[in-house]
């Protein structure tokens, strides 16, 4: 059984083409993570999108996820990786979580600490970033935009 599986899931990106939107259902923990990360990055790579381009789009996809894995209890994540009309990279992690506060708010980490620095490397490297309820799942649905430069 593969790791990810990809499925065309109903557009939610709107004008954009159906082979600029994947989506992956993950499975939780790490393997979860690296599989996201590693299609994320075939299909970033399709699009011949700018290698520290990709490498940005992928670091937040994987931030997204991990904060999924670690502060819900959901067993299994939907994934969606997008190139928008306008060349915007677009992600989304769907969780199953029932939380209903959606205020994601970045933390300070002291220089010791080994973690807190997620939301921060996300806000830095996005565009425009935020959660909602999923249209998917009933849970949240974080996501990010990155700026692609065009080709």
């Amino acid at each position: 059984m593969p790791l990810a599986a990809s499925y065309r899931y109903p557009q939610l990106l709107s004008a954009a083409s159906r082979d600029r939107v994947h989506w992956l259902d993950l499975p939780p923990g790490r393997p979860g993570v690296g599989a996201a990360r590693s299609a994320a990055g075939a299909w970033l790579q399709m699009w011949e999108l700018p290698e520290d381009t990709r490498e940005d789009a992928v670091l937040v996809l994987s931030e997204l996820a991990t904060n999924a894995i670690r502060h819900t209890a959901s067993g299994h994540f939907l994934c969606c990786v997008g190139l928008t009309a306008d060349d915007l990279i677009h992600l989304e992690v769907h969780d199953h979580s029932i939380i209903t506060d959606r205020c994601l708010t970045p933390r300070s980490p002291g220089l010791d600490d080994e973690g807190g620095r997620g939301l921060l490397l996300v806000q830095h490297l996005s565009a425009r970033w935020g959660a909602t309820q999923s249209v998917l799942t009933g849970g949240n649905a974080v996501w990010a935009r990155i700026g692609s430069p065009r080709r």
